[in-house]
């Protein structure tokens, strides 16, 4: 039976204010990925999502991204390699405390926004990336882009990777995103966003932005459910891939 693990990005509520839908979301997936502090969310927020995934018996993993609370963590920065290693190490490990608190252990790491675009891309950036979560606990899933330069990076380091598919991204002809400045980055055809995550699961292909077959492993899937309508297409997605009988579950590590 074909199996994929269908993950979300929660934790980005910030002191006074609330964003996304995490207690609705986390019974729909496999995994979650909680923002560090960085681009998003606060020590008490962590410490309340963990909680609310360890009791859901979902997969935890670190979300880390660019020290930019005010952008989100979607604006590049230059970072050089050290700071990108130690912006990392420094949010993997404050997770992993709120997790270890709650008697659970982080599953994965996944980078944030511009953080993962960039791994995607440039080696060196990759590199840092994967060695400080490496360094951190190489039992660590390494959450990227599939066919892309952080992919490479930890499997040079002899970790188990999660090659990850967007359900309401465009990609170009060379399997990267299309940037959110351009007006056909997201999908907003609903049926067409299903059909396309059912056809990356079965066959390993998708099409383009411009309609091109192109070739995209696919091990964890990534969903949005910051608003109702979003929750409702969580929803869709997972009775799509239940009926079609693939099953969802988290990658792990390889013992």
């Amino acid at each position: 039976m074909a199996s994929v693990d269908l993950n979300c990005d929660l934790g980005e509520s910030f002191g006074r204010y609330t964003l996304g839908l995490d207690s609705q979301v986390i019974p729909l997936v496999s995994s979650v990925n909680v923002a560090c502090g960085m681009h998003a969310g606060d020590p008490m927020v962590m410490r309340k999502t963990v909680k609310m995934a360890a009791e859901a018996g979902v997969a935890i993993g670190a979300h880390p991204g660019y020290p930019d609370l005010q952008g989100f963590g979607r604006r590049d920065m230059s970072l050089s390699p050290d700071e990108v290693y130690a912006t990392v190490l420094y949010q993997v490990a404050a997770l992993a405390g709120f997790a270890r608190a709650q008697g659970v252990e982080l599953a994965h790491v996944k980078p944030h926004g511009q953080l993962y675009n960039r791994a995607a891309t440039d080696a060196a950036t990759a590199l840092a990336i994967a060695q400080a979560v490496h360094d951190f606990q190489p039992s660590l899933v390494l959450v990227g882009l599939a066919g892309g330069k952080l992919i490479d990076a930890g499997r040079d380091l002899g970790m188990t990777t999660a090659q990850e598919f967007f359900t309401d991204r465009n990609y170009t002809d060379e399997g990267v995103l299309v940037s959110r400045t351009l007006p056909d980055a997201m999908i907003t055809d609903e049926d067409f966003a299903v059909q396309r995550v059912i056809r990356a699961v079965s066959t390993g292909t998708i099409e383009s932005v411009t309609g091109k077959t192109i070739e995209l492993s696919a091990d964890t899937i990534c969903v949005h459910g910051d608003n109702a309508h979003a929750l409702a297409f969580v929803s869709k997605i997972r009775n799509a891939l239940e009926e079609a009988g693939i099953e969802i579950a988290p990658k792990r590590a390889i013992a």
